[in-house]
């Protein structure tokens, strides 16, 4: 059986992006190679997340539905990374109810989309 690894997103720029996941979902970076064409962050959970630009000229298009998702244990840690990140001036719209969760999308640097949710039965206020 096949185990997953690590995801490789590409962005214009690995350190403003690197910042991003440090912040808002508590990633730590455990290497960087070269000036920042590359660095590898994990989550507590294990997860890694690599952020790379390679030839520092790649502006990478995801595809429209393309999104990475951060799922939270309760609704009140989805509405704490948001007003964390509308406190840190992130563009981000208020979480609502959808898909049967309790979230928000919002815009990473570097173009990607970024989905926090909570799958916890009550609706936040």
């Amino acid at each position: 059986m096949a185990n997953f690894n690590h995801i490789n997103l590409a962005v214009p720029d690995v350190l403003a992006t690197r910042t991003f996941f440090e912040t808002y979902f508590g990633m730590k970076c455990v290497e960087t190679k070269a000036q920042d064409v590359l660095t590898v962050l994990r989550d507590a959970g294990g997860f890694v997340l690599i952020l790379s630009n390679f030839d520092k000229k790649t502006v990478p298009e995801y595809p429209r539905d393309f999104h990475v998702g951060f799922i939270q244990e309760s609704n009140e840690q989805v509405n704490v990374i948001y007003e964390r990140m509308r406190a840190g001036g992130v563009d981000v719209k208020p979480p609502r109810t959808a898909h049967g969760s309790w979230g928000f999308y919002v815009l990473a640097p570097g173009g990607v989309v970024v989905e926090v949710a909570s799958y916890e039965n009550e609706t936040a206020s």
